[in-house]
C-alpha cells in the first residue's frame, strides 16, 4: 500500500516526499480523507504513459523474437502433411 499523506501534509513535508517517490514509492494524497492524487516516480510515470505499439508492431517483434531455424521448439515437422496439396475439384465454366 503507498504511503499516504493529507494534502495540506504534503505542503509541510513535500521533500521528504519528493525522496521517497524518487526510490520508487507512490504517495497517495487525499483531501478530506479521499484519495485526490497519486505521486509517482518520473519512470514509472513515463512507463504508464509510454506509447504503446500497435498491433502490427507488436506482432512483428514477437515474432522476431524466435529463432527461424527452430531452436524456440518450433520445427518444421511439426507442420508436415497438415496442407492439403491436391489441386481439387474440376470446375466447369
Amino acid at each position: 500500500m503507498p504511503e499516504q499523506f493529507s494534502v495540506s501534509e504534503a505542503k509541510n513535508r513535500l521533500t521528504a516526499i519528493v525522496h521517497s517517490v524518487e526510490n520508487g514509492a507512490a504517495v497517495r494524497l487525499t483531501r478530506r480523507g479521499k484519495p485526490v492524487a497519486v505521486l509517482l516516480s518520473i519512470e514509472e510515470y513515463q512507463r504508464l504513459t509510454g506509447r504503446q505499439k500497435d498491433f502490427w508492431t507488436a506482432l512483428t517483434d514477437f515474432r522476431q523474437s524466435f529463432e527461424p531455424d527452430g531452436e524456440d521448439g518450433i520445427s518444421g515437422q511439426e507442420f508436415e502433411g497438415i496442407r492439403d496439396l491436391s489441386p481439387g475439384r474440376e470446375v466447369v465454366l
